[in-house]
């Protein structure tokens, strides 16, 4: 019986249990800011736990008193409808983000019932996960049906008030893919969104970056929601999120938001706008075929893939991602050929077009097989 992996500090902890859940193999972590005055878990931590002590049937967690030490063996992926509600520190995005990576794997199909924050500065928001995320998840799959996420409430930090239904299908294998040419920008769609606030800030958000992305491209077109009574949670607050896609069908993604009410500096519409813009253009500027928050995604899905080989062209690597290639080696033994590439038509100028940065990752999947996945 393999021995377990230990690790020490509250870094990358989705990651770890995430990866153990899949790879079957029992973590330990000790140390859990146990130098901080408040040691220990904090409570969204405690909250994703519980939410994926929901999804697994059969996980063994032990956490001592001070939480300062996690043990986890992952049970069976197991699925089916489930319904949690989200600690308020972080936003719904932030369980989603790691739902993506273990749903196609469960026994049943899930159908996950998520309550709290659905649109902050820092998780994901909701229209990200349903936009991009979904889009990139169905490039390894053989059949993409099955996908949805609704959006049924938003809510702003702190209060919260929102509520999504995520539902994805189950899949005995997933498919290597071949994604290294990113195309060129053909359009670019978002949403801005307001609740509780004037429906005049969902305009005046659009108009500022619209009047920085006219400049580049022609087919804009940024969507406006403005919540209403109880589709509009408890906190005011206002956003948006751009999305770019290409002419080969990568999908490069950005997203803004005000700050909670009472927390720091308010926030004017129009520097918003003009902020989210200009975000746009350095992750395009970046380049590559996902965005750098899909990065780890795509490079989990190609680890798990059948046993060919695998290739996408990504920007430069983030540190998120750098740490999810380390902990892919520690769990499954994989690891991925990287490659610096440059630009073939701007080898004077790379400084210009980001060519300079990006990558290619190449692999061989490990052919995993979702023994729940009955075999038609």
């Amino acid at each position: 019986m393999a021995a377990d992996l230990s690790f020490e500090g509250c870094n990358f902890l989705r990651q770890r249990l995430v990866l153990a859940t899949l790879s079957v193999k029992s973590v330990r972590i000790t140390n859990i800011r146990a130098n901080e005055d408040d040691p220990g878990l904090k409570d969204f931590e405690a909250s994703f736990i519980r939410l994926l002590d929901k999804l697994t049937n059969g996980s063994k967690i032990e956490i001592n008193e001070t939480g300062t030490m996690l043990f986890y063996k992952p049970g069976l992926l197991s699925g089916g409808p489930v319904e949690h509600e989200c600690n308020l520190q972080r936003s719904i995005g932030y369980y989603l983000e790691a739902v993506t990576l273990l749903a196609p794997f469960c026994k049943k199909p899930i159908r996950l019932n998520l309550k709290g924050v659905t649109n902050d500065r820092y998780d994901p928001m909701v229209d990200i996960i349903k936009t991009v995320t979904i889009p990139v998840m169905k490039r390894f799959m053989v059949d993409d049906e099955g996908f949805d996420l609704k959006i049924l409430k938003r809510g702003a930090p702190p209060g919260g008030g929102g509520e999504v239904m995520f539902s994805c299908p189950v899949r005995r294998n997933l498919r290597p893919i071949q994604f290294t040419d990113p195309g060129k920008i053909k359009r670019i769609r978002g949403l801005a969104y307001a609740m509780r606030v004037s429906p005049a800030m969902c305009n005046r958000v659009v108009n500022a970056a619209r009047g920085v992305l006219n400049q580049f491209v022609s087919d804009i077109f940024i969507y406006t929601d403005h919540c209403k009574g109880a589709q509009s949670g408890r906190s005011p607050g206002f956003g948006i999120s751009l999305v770019a896609e290409s002419t080969t069908g990568s999908i490069l993604s950005i997203q803004t938001a005000s700050s909670p009410q009472g927390e720091g500096v308010s926030v004017i519409p129009e520097d918003l706008g003009k902020e989210a813009a200009e975000m746009l253009l350095e992750e395009i500027y970046r380049g590559g075929c996902v965005d750098s928050r899909h990065q780890s995604l795509a490079l989990l899905y190609m680890i798990l893939g059948h046993r060919d080989v695998s290739k996408i062209l990504t920007g430069p690597l983030t540190p998120y991602t750098i740490q999810f290639l380390r902990h892919l080696k520690e769990f499954f033994g994989v690891m991925f050929k990287i490659q610096a590439q440059k630009s073939e038509d701007d080898d004077d100028d790379d400084r210009k077009t980001g060519a300079e940065s990006k990558v290619l990752l190449s692999c061989v999947g490990v052919c995993y097989t979702n023994i729940n996945k009955t075999m038609v």
